[in-house]
């Protein structure tokens, strides 16, 4: 929970957005309501006399006096008496149970009154039409959710709807529900496999935020028990190196390296006789981040795959691509051309704290159901966590109390 309290925090981009333009849907042909809030009433009776009454009969009484009405057949000789007595009786116990419920009804103490005050408040309501349908549409498609995916969003969300008055609360709820419904299918975390070592490919474009992502998992899996071993596959880069070799000394992790400018496909190679030599558990290889225009980067990865596999036909097992949130409707391409070289296994998204357009990780859910490992909203160890569809949810729209 800590983790997704700092997203809801830190997703503020995109919930302000889409919050903001709610509220300006709401807001344009909408009109004004009164509604009243019922409070819990909660009886605090301020006179202690209307208390008294109330434990009376709980411990009951009135079996006491039963014996003087034993004396009362007695005076036999007198029935006026006793009728006298009578209508006394009915007199004095009529005025008794009256008063006590209408001062419960209507007398209440001063602190139960305020307590039990129906509050009013003004809420904005406007009724779900075409037009109000294509603005949402334009909003969702504003906060990168993509054509199709708003398309279907808004059908769903108006389905049995049309004509009923809503506000920006209840349409935040409808919408939250909606994404939930969308993102819980891919909601999934990394399969861990009993083949030693299990080999996870980590593939992306330039600055998605592979080499961080690395170092996170690593961590992640080290504190889980696992022995883990790092590729440092981005040879032409010495930055690169650099940096993981900080993430691996982070996570308590050995990282393997080779001079720059060799061939990853050749260090990928080593490090898998390594880790099954070392008897790891898994095997994280990093590439170099590449355009999915640059046919010649792409085959080079491709080359690293074929190579694997010579080694174990069954590798990778795993094939993570690490997604920049900011990059918006660019990633279904990235998945596109990925999917096809390196057979991705799962996504994971980083970068959701600096973006506006957090609906994207919803376009892609939609659209290829590629399992979402993690999420990442910032530069820490402890800011990548496996994904919940709820949570996220709330986050993108907004919605307070989740």
């Amino acid at each position: 929970m800590a983790f997704f309290k700092k997203l809801k925090e830190r997703l503020f981009r995109s919930s302000s957005k889409i919050e903001e333009g709610l509220d300006a849907i709401v807001e344009e042909g909408g009109e004004e309501e009164v509604i009243e809030l019922e409070t819990p009433v909660v009886d605090v009776p301020e006179p202690t006399a209307e208390t008294l009454p109330e434990p009376e009969p709980e411990p009951e009484p009135e079996p006491e006096p039963e014996p003087e009405p034993e004396p009362e057949p007695e005076p036999e000789p007198e029935p006026e008496v006793l009728a006298a007595q009578a209508e006394s009786m009915t007199i004095s116990a009529e005025p008794v149970p009256e008063p006590e419920p209408a001062r419960k009804a209507q007398k209440p103490g001063l602190l139960g009154r305020l307590l039990g005050r129906t509050e009013k408040k003004t809420v904005i309501r406007r009724a779900l039409d075409d037009d109000m349908l294509e603005q949402l549409e334009e909003l969702l498609i504003t906060a990168d959710m993509g054509v199709d995916t708003a398309l279907r969003v808004t059908a769903n969300m108006a389905e049995g709807r049309m004509g009923k008055r809503l506000s920006t609360q209840e349409i935040k709820e409808l919408l939250s529900a909606e994404v939930t419904r969308i993102m819980e299918p891919v909601a999934r975390p990394m399969p861990l496999y009993p083949k030693k070592p299990q080999v996870v490919l980590v593939v992306g474009v330039n600055g998605s935020g592979k080499t961080t992502t690395i170092g996170k998992l690593a961590s992640q899996f080290r504190a889980a028990g696992k022995s883990v071993v790092i590729a440092a596959g981005d040879t032409f880069r010495a930055a690169a190196v650099e940096q993981l070799q900080i993430w691996g000394d982070r996570a308590g992790v050995p990282v393997l390296t080779a001079p720059e400018g060799s061939d990853p496909a050749s260090l990928a190679y080593d490090a898998m006789e390594q880790a099954h030599k070392d008897g790891a558990d898994l095997l994280m290889i990093d590439t170099a981040g590449r355009l999915q225009n640059r046919a010649d980067l792409m085959e080079e990865l491709a080359k690293i795959v074929r190579v694997i596999r010579k080694k174990d036909e069954t590798a990778p097992h795993n094939t993570l691509l690490v997604l920049d949130a900011t990059t918006g409707q660019n990633a279904l391409s990235q998945v596109e051309t990925f999917q096809k070289l390196a057979d991705v296994s799962g996504l994971v998204m980083t970068k959701l704290d600096g973006t506006a357009k957090g609906g994207v990780l919803v376009a892609l859910a939609d659209k290829f159901g590629l399992p979402i490992h993690a999420i990442g909203v910032g530069e820490q160890i402890d800011d990548l966590a496996p994904f919940d569809p709820e949570e996220f949810a709330a986050a993108l729209t907004g919605l307070e109390g989740q």
